[in-house]
């Protein structure tokens, strides 16, 4: 194989793997240049996977390393030119017809990594124009298109949202000073420390505790993008209460032990492990239907609030989508289905997925960026009356 810079382009794409989010190293990089070295530099697809063996340990890392790696080797259309690797290619031309790359994988090849240039930022007496500020823009910013920087002060953000004090009475009784029912037990052992001389009525009052939450949440290919956003907000709200968190795509995965590690890279690392079905199909009726049969009574037991995340776009759209979701809804206090496609203005419920999905829900509501998971925190405050499901003002 003739002189070439394969070792420079590699530690580059690892440094940009690195700046999009993924956990590269230099080791990593060394095992690349290795892996290349022992395996050859053959067609474009067996380099695309050699690298993609190294780098990606991760499910959620995939769709980075895969539009990094079709970016930084666009312009190697032929095998030779892929042997010689030359240098690194240019950005994209404007209106390229290929698809629009996280923004996070753009900021990091061509940010100019490993450029050390110093440039003296111009002075600035008057600043005149009318702009958002950073809070704002980045409350509004769309999951998918945040760059790696931006995702990390989300994910601070996410962990310091607060959910309210909702507190509802359930099953069980406390001693209290004063109530109206009367402790029949409570006042026989107190009579009984007296020698049954003195007997003091005791009281009892039902118990107030936050409603569990139950998560359902799909992570399909479609839903990569934000299903990562949701798991951070549901860590930070398994602080604060019960979470039982459920990630389906063509089928069901309980994940609430793994998802309740204290580190939420280690938590979010030990969910990826355990899910084999990361950015596949969606099979929204059949995981609904193994929630129901195998999980419905251990978790719905003390009236939760259900989250439904998913954009509803199933792939056996039949009737047994409309029966399952109608019997999750008359199990749980509210039903409240998350959908990222509510960012755009023109939605409508077209797809049979969603049409059979929606008559069943009580809240219908976006989930796309910073500004609508502290609009959710807000609404969950608030009761929904039930037996009035949601639906669409056409």
């Amino acid at each position: 194989m003739r002189e070439g810079r394969l070792a420079e382009n590699v530690a580059y794409f690892g440094r940009a793997l690195r700046a999009a989010g993924m956990a590269v190293g230099p080791g990593d990089v060394l095992d690349a240049v290795q892996a290349l070295e022992v395996a050859g530099i053959g067609p474009k697809e067996d380099v695309y996977w050699t690298l993609h063996a190294v780098f990606v340990r991760r499910h959620e890392d995939h769709e980075v390393f895969d539009q990094a790696f079709r970016i930084f080797w666009r312009r190697r259309g032929a095998t030779e030119r892929l042997i010689a690797m030359l240098s690194p290619p240019a950005p994209p031309r404007p209106g390229s017809a290929a698809p629009a790359p996280l923004r996070r994988v753009e900021e990091a090849l061509f940010g100019g990594i490993g450029q050390r240039r110093e440039v003296e930022a111009p002075e600035i007496a008057f600043d005149a124009r009318l702009t958002a500020s950073d809070d704002d823009v980045l409350r509004t910013r769309d999951f998918a298109q945040m760059s790696a920087a931006e995702i990390a002060e989300a994910r601070r953000r996410i962990a310091r949202l607060v959910l309210p004090d909702d507190a509802a009475p359930t099953r069980r009784f406390r001693p209290a000073p004063a109530g109206a029912r009367f402790d029949m037990r409570a006042t026989v052992r107190a009579g009984l420390s007296s020698g049954g001389q003195l007997l003091l009525p005791q009281f009892r009052t039902p118990r107030h505790r936050p409603p569990p939450v139950v998560a359902l949440v799909d992570i399909s290919g479609s839903m990569a993008d934000y299903s990562r956003a949701i798991l951070h907000f549901l860590h930070a709200l398994a602080e604060q209460r019960r979470v039982h968190t459920f990630l389906f795509g063509t089928r069901l995965t309980n994940v609430t032990r793994a998802l309740r590690r204290r580190d939420p890279d280690a938590a979010l690392s030990a969910v990826a492990g355990a899910v084999p079905d990361w950015s596949g199909g969606t099979r929204i009726a059949a995981s609904l239907r193994a929630f129901n049969k195998d999980w419905s009574r251990r978790v719905l037991g003390q009236s939760p609030v259900v989250l439904l995340v998913t954009d509803g776009l199933e792939r056996d759209a039949d009737e047994t989508l409309e029966l399952e979701i109608d019997r999750l809804h008359r199990s749980c206090r509210r039903l409240v289905w998350l959908n990222p496609l509510l960012r755009f203005s023109r939605f409508e419920p077209k797809a049979r997925g969603i049409r059979a999905l929606l008559p069943h829900v009580d809240e219908f509501r976006p989930v796309h960026d910073l500004a609508s998971l502290e609009a959710l925190v807000a609404a969950l405050s608030s009761e929904a009356p039930r037996g009035r499901p949601w639906k669409w003002a056409s």
